[in-house]
């Protein structure tokens, strides 16, 4: 039997009775992407808002890996808004000694802030 095109772009098949399936799932080192919170949001938005790319890195089976990256942009970006933040802001682990609960309003602000900037601009943009 001739090879398909299918065969030729490095797809294979596997026998289901008579018939002749194509593998279809993505790759492992797919499956093992690291996909949170803000990777989840961004999927979201380019669903609902950017159909086109999101499909295109879906049927490349680019997604997860893309999604794994806006994910640790994301993190690390957030972990860095917050230390700055707290910083700028006087929030310092003496504080949390002396005054708990106005050190957790404080941060509980910080970490708002810090999720509203990473929204605007990485989650909610392409």
């Amino acid at each position: 039997m001739a090879n398909t095109i299918f065969e030729q772009t490095g797809g294979t098949y596997t026998q289901a009775g008579d018939y002749m399936l194509p593998d279809l799932l993505p790759a492992e080192e797919e499956k093992e992407a690291n996909i949170g919170i803000w990777a989840m949001r961004h999927k979201r938005y380019l669903k609902q808002h950017h159909k086109v790319l999101y499909y295109n890195l879906l049927t490349r089976g680019e997604l997860n890996s893309y999604l794994a990256d806006i994910e640790q942009q994301a993190q690390q970006l957030f972990l860095r808004l917050v230390k700055d933040l707290a910083e700028k802001e006087n929030v310092k682990e003496k504080f949390k000694a002396d005054n708990q609960m106005l050190w957790v309003q404080k941060m509980n602000n910080i970490r708002n802030q810090a999720t509203e900037i990473i929204n605007a601009e990485l989650i909610y943009t392409i």
